[in-house]
């Protein structure tokens, strides 16, 4: 059975910045950063609508892999945007036990 601690999601992360500056012709990761913030942007929404399209029409194995595929973008993102997976984790570990109504209403200002 894979790990499914959420680790890869770490592994793959650090793979992520490593390609980062690499040769946008070998490396699919690469030329996202290279291609810059907008792009990679656009493909995490082009994921995310594609994973709402499976989740409503397709099979549990297409919104799995729709669903990789969009966390594997929010990854890129991250990496462009010099944010640490620890540190999204750390955020949600702040809103365990917190209702998400009484979670909103705190970010309304």
């Amino acid at each position: 059975m894979a790990d499914s601690s959420g680790r890869v999601l770490d592994q793959l992360f650090e793979i992520l910045k490593a390609r980062r500056g690499g040769d946008p012709d070998k490396s699919y990761t690469a030329k996202l950063f290279a291609r810059g913030r907008p792009k990679i942007a656009q493909k995490l929404g082009e994921e995310a609508v594609e994973t709402v399209i499976a989740a409503l029409a397709e099979t549990p194995a297409e919104v799995v892999g729709e669903s990789a595929d969009l966390l594997y973008h929010l990854l890129v993102l991250w990496a462009e945007c010099d944010i640490e997976p620890y540190q999204v984790w750390k955020e949600l570990e702040s809103r365990v036990g917190t209702s998400g109504i009484e979670e909103k209403k705190s970010r309304k200002t």
